[in-house]
């Protein structure tokens, strides 16, 4: 496949650095979106010592709950590497709660950080895509989006607005040589599952049929697929990995 530009949004979290790393592989020019000060020298030197420099990876800060960062930073990648051909819409916080305990401001953080961020970025680039004749956008939404899940209302709801996302723009697109598709991984190893009480994690391994968490190579490998040229005739798709714990996810 051709160097093609990709941006990561989340792309220095967990799942994110490694969907980086295997869209590097697959012999990309990956750009890894972060906010957190900090976060990308994590990100820098992971890559670095996987091997990695600045011929082929590079980060840019941005707010994704901001449509006019989401374009400014789309106009800086644009000039500095070239315009987006695989975008990648991978970050996502957690504000759990109970529904009758949530405040306005976790559903709101929640709300715009994962569902309205699709929106801000992808709006930025799609016009591109199908001017060129050639896109992929692929959207990280979550098992909790398809079953639910306690205490995740605000969660549940924006990943399940990710799937409705995708496959309206899939119809829209698709003629345009532009595919875009979910991925909706089940638990998967990261810092954000490692913080949960060690006895709450038993349990939700437990309910796994593939008996563990996943990993975000795992992850990382669905979304390099869909990236490829292999998944051309795939759009409106969403892979579910999950180990099994919601085989209609």
């Amino acid at each position: 496949m051709d160097k093609k530009i990709a941006l990561v949004t989340g792309g220095v979290g967990g799942i994110g650095s490694a969907i980086c790393k295997r869209l590097v592989e697959q012999g990309h020019f990956v750009v890894a979106n972060y906010i957190i000060p900090g976060t990308e020298t994590k990100y820098l030197d992971s890559m670095a010592a996987a091997g990695f420099d600045a011929s082929c990876t590079a980060v840019a800060c941005g707010d994704v709950t901001s449509y006019e960062s989401m374009g400014e930073m789309a106009a800086r990648i644009a000039k500095d590497h070239g315009p987006v051909q695989i975008l990648v819409n991978c970050a996502g916080i957690t504000r759990d709660s109970t529904f009758r305990k949530m405040t306005p401001e976790q559903w709101r953080l929640v709300i715009e950080t994962n569902l309205t961020s699709v929106f801000n970025v992808t709006r930025h680039v799609i016009d591109g895509m199908c001017e060129r004749g050639w896109g992929r956008v692929i959207n990280i939404s979550s098992v909790n989006g398809v079953r639910g899940q306690f205490g995740q209302t605000n969660y549940s709801a924006a990943k399940a607005g990710i799937l409705g996302f995708t496959k309206a723009l899939a119809q829209e697109v698709i003629r345009k040589g532009v595919t875009v598709n979910a991925v909706s991984p089940g638990y998967v190893e990261t810092e954000m599952v490692a913080a949960i009480r060690e006895d709450v994690k038993q349990q939700i391994v437990a309910q796994i049929p593939a008996g563990r968490l996943g990993s975000p190579d795992e992850i990382a490998e669905s979304v390099a697929y869909l990236a490829s040229e292999k998944a051309a005739y795939v759009t409106g798709a969403n892979l579910s990995i999950n180990g099994g714990l919601h085989m209609y996810a």
